[in-house]
This record gives C-alpha cells, sequence and structure tokens, in this order.
C-alpha cells in the first residue's frame, strides 16, 4: 500500500472494522484463573469445560492439552484458592491460638470463593498449595506433642468443618442467585422469618422448646456459630492434648 494510499479516507457509508484483538496465550494458568472467575460469578453448576472454552473464545478440546478434564480443573481451581490462605511461622507454643488463626484464615478465603468448597469435599490435597495448608495444621499438631495418628484426625475433622461451613455457605448463595436476590443480608433476614413462622405454627404441645425457644434458634447469625463451632473444636483437641 502507498503513502498516497493511506492518505485517503475510508467512505463514510462503510463500516470501520474493528482492530484485531490479541489472543491470550493458552496455558494452565489462564484455564484455572478462568474457571475460578466462572465459579466467583456463576456458581458451581455453571462450571464446565465447555463454559471456560467459551470465555476463552476456543474450542473444548484445545484445553484438554493443558487440564485432562473437569474434575482436574476443579483441583487445580482449589488449590489456586488455597494460595491465597496467609500462614503464620509455625510455633507449638502457641498451637491453639495458631490454629484458631487459620481457621479464621481459611473461613475468610472460602466465604470470598463459596463455591470452591464443593470442589474441596471428598478431595485429598494434592496440589503444592492444599499440600502446604495441610502440612502447617499437621505438622503443628504433631510439634505441641499429639501423636501423629490422633493429630491426623483432629486435622481431618477441622478441615471438614471449615469445608462444610462453606459448603452450606454456597448453598445459600446458590438460592439467593436463584431467587434474583443480591443483598445477602435481604436474603438472610427472609430466610430467617420463614423459619420463625414455621415454627410458631407449629403444634406446641408436640414441640414445645422448638415453639417457645424460637427466638434463641435463630438469634446467632453465621459468624457467631461458626466461631462456636470452631471453639468447641479446639477445645475438644486441648482435651486431647498431651499434658506436659
Amino acid at each position: 500500500m502507498s503513502k498516497d494510499s493511506r492518505d485517503v479516507p475510508a467512505p463514510p457509508w462503510r463500516k470501520p472494522r474493528r482492530p484485531a484483538q490479541v489472543k491470550r496465550q493458552l496455558n494452565q494458568e489462564l484455564i484455572v484463573e478462568t474457571g475460578l472467575a466462572i465459579l466467583d460469578a456463576e456458581g458451581f453448576d455453571a462450571l464446565s469445560m465447555r463454559r471456560v472454552a467459551q470465555e476463552l473464545e476456543t474450542g473444548p478440546a484445545s484445553l484438554y492439552a493443558h487440564v485432562s478434564g473437569k474434575e482436574e480443573l476443579l483441583e487445580l481451581i482449589y488449590d489456586r484458592v488455597c494460595a491465597e490462605i496467609r500462614l503464620p511461622e509455625p510455633d507449638p507454643s502457641r498451637w491453639k491460638e495458631q490454629l484458631r488463626e487459620y481457621a479464621l484464615e481459611v473461613h475468610r478465603v472460602f466465604g470470598e470463593h463459596a463455591d470452591v468448597a464443593r470442589a474441596a469435599l471428598a478431595s485429598i490435597p494434592t496440589g503444592e498449595h492444599s499440600l502446604r495448608t495441610g502440612e502447617f495444621t499437621y505438622g503443628l499438631l504433631i510439634e505441641a506433642g499429639m501423636s501423629p495418628r490422633e493429630a491426623s484426625l483432629a486435622m481431618d475433622r477441622l478441615t471438614l468443618y471449615l469445608v462444610g461451613d462453606a459448603y452450606e455457605a454456597s448453598v445459600h448463595w446458590a438460592r439467593m442467585r436463584a431467587a434474583g436476590m443480591r443483598d445477602p443480608r435481604e436474603y438472610f433476614e427472609a430466610f430467617i422469618r420463614q423459619i420463625t413462622t414455621y415454627y410458631r405454627a407449629l403444634p406446641r404441645e408436640r414441640f414445645p422448646h422448638l415453639y417457645d425457644h424460637v427466638d434463641d434458634l435463630t438469634a446467632d447469625g453465621g459468624e457467631a456459630r461458626f466461631e462456636y463451632g470452631l471453639e468447641l473444636l479446639l477445645d475438644g483437641i486441648e482435651a486431647r492434648m498431651p499434658r506436659t
């Protein structure tokens, strides 16, 4: 093309061409980040290899060169989320305090990626970052004096509590999305109203405690319930910790 032809403007009736968009290089990290974004925005049920490929403007087959399938993608997404968990330098003399800090940190991270808990259920840590969290909790309990076998059970039950709590939150998020609601406070207030209305309609002669104490049953929010359950677990672990 000559310099003179570049100076000639296009006719006003001709549609201007869109500038070509440079596609990002497809790799495992990009696939995982895209899958996590879908999980956060649309929920667990929306995530599929096809949906990730659609977001990346490619075909599903091109993803399999980097990820073997949805199961591996979920494992990689879970490990990616575990990378956000901040761990302190282990101090066995403060094991209970550090285990509490760890649990609250996991609770925070899972709360930001609620549906990832569904990927964590029945999953054995194999990724670098999920292994890092397992090494921290298991090692902390062993160094504090617990036998490796009992520390294994304690770590397993604590992890299940953290994942289960996050999973329950993901169920509520799914219901909230299905109802077209965006404000979590509005959703939970409506949810509690339904419970209290139903319990107050129960026959009192058959369910006297539920009927009489419905306000106490629904008084505490999710954070208070989580922290109460966490303290129960930590106190139970402490009761089984060998005395020195």
